[in-house]
């Protein structure tokens, strides 16, 4: 029912929005900051952009540019990519960084003294990570388990 209506009758054009505008006017200037357009090809497209009426005719202003960059990855999702042994590492450092702060908020102490042993903490999963990164003495690579991999 709430399909575009562009998906129901193709023969019907839809009307451009203007957040669609401003995403193919952000790619016209993306690409008139990279070198790819003169700054005149790009106000002129610009202006073009603005003046468009339906979705379709969009197209043609960022036809012979590259595609949209991709988005960067949120951390959680870098990390997702880890191997098992470096996940589980900063999950104990976590928990016990969190420990740490608990006790120190149930001491009652002034300064905050965990910082020490969480910078080693947290250090030590530092290094972990650039030794699998840089691929370590007998340490497997990034990548599916072994015993995922077909031969």
């Amino acid at each position: 029912m709430n399909e575009p209506s562009e998906r129901k009758r193709p023969g019907n054009p839809v009307r451009a929005s203007d957040a669609e505008r401003e995403r193919v006017t952000k790619m016209v200037s993306d690409a008139a900051g990279e070198g790819r357009l003169t700054l005149a090809e790009a106000d002129e497209r610009m202006n073009l952009i603005y003046a468009t009426t339906y979705r379709h005719e969009l197209d043609r202003f960022v036809a012979d540019l590259p595609g949209e960059p991709a988005p960067n990855p949120s951390p959680a999702r870098r990390f997702a990519g880890a191997p098992t042994r470096l996940r589980v590492h900063a999950t104990i450092v976590a928990v016990l960084s969190v420990l740490l702060v608990v006790r120190w908020v149930a001491s009652g102490v002034p300064f905050f003294w965990p910082a020490g042993p969480m910078l080693v903490l947290w250090g030590s999963v530092f290094v972990h990570a650039a030794v699998l990164r840089r691929g370590g003495r007998g340490v497997r690579q990034w990548g599916p388990p072994p015993w995922g991999v077909q031969r």
